[in-house]
């Protein structure tokens, strides 16, 4: 790149800095050049996570620190501390948390610690999901703040562009990161597990609130028929109500999520408040020590290790906010910081939820054969002792659930047109088709819709359908936290240079990234376990069923299809701009 050339860019982007241009459907002058960049045209509304140019004053001007200096590259310093910083950062990070589900979502899964556990095996293996998924979005938020070097002239203003963040994610980084040989073919993997992965997000969002309106129906006239075909039937309904949203009031979801935000924090505070102070207490010894085999497995050891299942899945979506990285505002500074701190965030509210659970359960047998279906309702109505107000703190939960279905539609949509648009997928033009001025991924929104209704057909034929589906989605997700993570530990392990970032593990990257993967290896192991044993063909976890028709369908895809039009993201990218 010659001299002449990194003065001009430095000149532009400095220029469009202070010009602070910023239009509302296509962002920051920065983040178009960032599209052009990669070889993506900016067609989905940018409008998430806009901070006021006040704030970004704020940020830029309070107090900072340095991210070291590499092969002679400035980087641009960045804040975390300051008037204005703090509310920024946590309204973002708080966001984050919130569209991942981890702030209410342990609630509604405590089931699975408490058949496969107890009250010791949930508290403690909520511990070790949490330090273990710590690890996993340290390294995915490492890959997001990673970027392009170019040289500048004034080092006091922003100086290094930003690889160009892309609704992709995970497909995207194993494009760039993984050895040449198989570098195509990884990333093609990578981009249909994510697919099935956020697909099945959907459909366990739906199922959850689906259930949750089941169990107040039940709560409310014990005269109720549980069927399971009216559950899918809910299940519908509930996808409709998240389809149309994303799609009729596409626009107005940045506000319609700030009322979100608020019920989910205020939400929060209610079901704690109201446990704390009303429900009965179960000695800490009980709490903390007494683990419980009620999977029926041979060993306490492995039925604790099955309990993982629910703990992780509270936190397992933290790559929400990256397929969203499109019509977020200066994406590559607001996503790692904001991964980092709603995994944080998320650990905290968690923890705390389920200890607030574990301390007010009371009789374990009792919750878990609840008329309802649903512990956290027995506990509700054991501490009030009122179908009313056991009946309002479920609704807290069940809309929060719902919002949480919402926000899924948003990214699973935006993933799916992403890798689409790369032609990995079948009818790729029709995917990834924006009509003009919609600026959303109608098509893609439209058969997530008919994915979420096929896989509800799963709840007609088996008892612990939820299982089954939350299984499906932690292990496709898991997936592609590995190969991702793994593309990275390998250049790590070779000694080659990674690109500069934002936001770096620095000399604990490689034991970091070494965390994750044995982390991953045992709950992915794990994850396709059913519930309970003896299994029938109702209660089996089918999980690994599904999981291999959709790995094998893409291998076979790829090889008759995929690999004479795909060549994966990275062979577009202009590093010249």
């Amino acid at each position: 790149m010659s001299e002449g050339f990194e003065e001009k860019q430095a000149a532009n982007v400095e220029q469009a800095m202070e010009a602070d241009t910023t239009d509302p459907m296509t962002g920051t002058a920065e983040d178009q050049s960032d599209m052009t960049r990669i070889g993506k045209k900016q067609e989905l509304l940018v409008s998430l996570l806009a901070p006021s140019r006040q704030t970004d004053a704020r940020l830029n001007d309070s107090a900072q620190f340095p991210i070291p200096v590499r092969a002679g590259l400035y980087h641009r310093h960045h804040c975390l501390v300051g008037d204005g910083a703090i509310v920024s950062l946590w309204r973002r990070a708080w966001w984050l948390a919130y569209r991942s589900g981890t702030v209410n979502v342990p609630s509604s899964t405590i089931s699975y610690g408490l058949v496969n556990g107890g009250l010791a095996g949930l508290v403690w293996m909520f511990i070790v999901a949490a330090v273990g998924m710590g690890t996993v979005v340290l390294s995915l938020a490492e890959m997001a703040s990673m970027f392009l070097p170019i040289s500048v002239i004034n080092v006091s203003k922003c100086t290094d562009r930003p690889r160009a963040p892309t609704s992709g994610g995970q497909y995207h980084w194993v494009s760039e990161f993984a050895p040449p040989g198989v570098q195509k073919f990884l990333s093609f993997l990578t981009g249909w597990l994510a697919t099935l992965a956020w697909q099945t997000g959907i459909a366990s969002g739906s199922y959850l609130t689906a259930s949750q309106i089941q169990s107040l129906m039940l709560l409310n006239d014990p005269s109720y028929s549980f069927e399971r075909w009216h559950g899918t039937l809910l299940i519908i309904a509930v996808a409709t109500v998240a389809i149309c949203l994303n799609v009729l009031l596409a626009k107005q979801l940045p506000q319609i999520e700030v009322f979100m935000l608020l019920l989910h924090f205020v939400g929060f505070f209610a079901i704690i408040i109201s446990l704390w102070v009303m429900a009965p207490r179960t000695p800490a010894k009980i709490v903390f020590t007494q683990f419980q085999n009620n999977g029926g497995w041979p060993a306490l050891g492995l039925s604790v290790l099955i309990g993982m299942t629910g703990p992780v899945y509270s936190m397992i979506a933290s790559d929400c906010a990256v397929h969203m990285a499109e019509e977020i505002k200066d994406a590559s500074r607001i996503l790692p910081l904001g991964m980092v701190w709603s995994m944080i965030i998320s650990a905290l509210s968690g923890f705390i939820m389920v200890l607030t659970f574990c301390f007010s359960v009371g009789d374990i047998e009792s919750a878990l054969s609840s008329p309802t279906g649903q512990p956290y309702i027995q506990v509700f109505y054991n501490a009030t002792n009122s179908r009313t107000g056991t009946t309002v703190l479920t609704v807290v939960i069940a809309t929060m659930t719902l919002c949480n279905t919402i926000n899924n539609v948003a990214s699973a949509s935006r993933q799916l047109y992403a890798f689409a648009r790369d032609r990995g997928l079948p009818f790729a033009s029709t995917l990834s088709y924006v009509k003009p001025g919609w600026l959303i991924p109608l098509n893609s929104i439209l058969v997530c819709f008919i994915v979420t209704c096929l896989l509800s057909l799963i709840n007609i034929g088996s008892a612990v359908a939820f299982n089954a589906i939350v299984s499906l989605g932690t292990a496709a997700l898991f997936s592609t936290y590995a190969i991702s993570i793994s593309c990275i530990l390998v250049k790590r392990w070779r000694g080659e240079p990674l690109r500069p970032r934002r936001w770096s593990l620095g000399k604990w990257g490689a034991p970091v990234n070494g965390a994750a993967m044995v982390f991953m290896g045992l709950f992915y192991f794990f994850s396709f376990w059913p519930l309970f044993t003896p299994t029938e063909a109702s209660t089996m976890n089918w999980s690994i069923a599904i999981y291999g028709a959709v790995v094998f369908f893409a291998v076979v895809f790829y090889h008759t299809h995929g690999k004479f039009v795909y060549d994966g993201p990275v062979v577009l990218v202009k590093k010249d701009l």
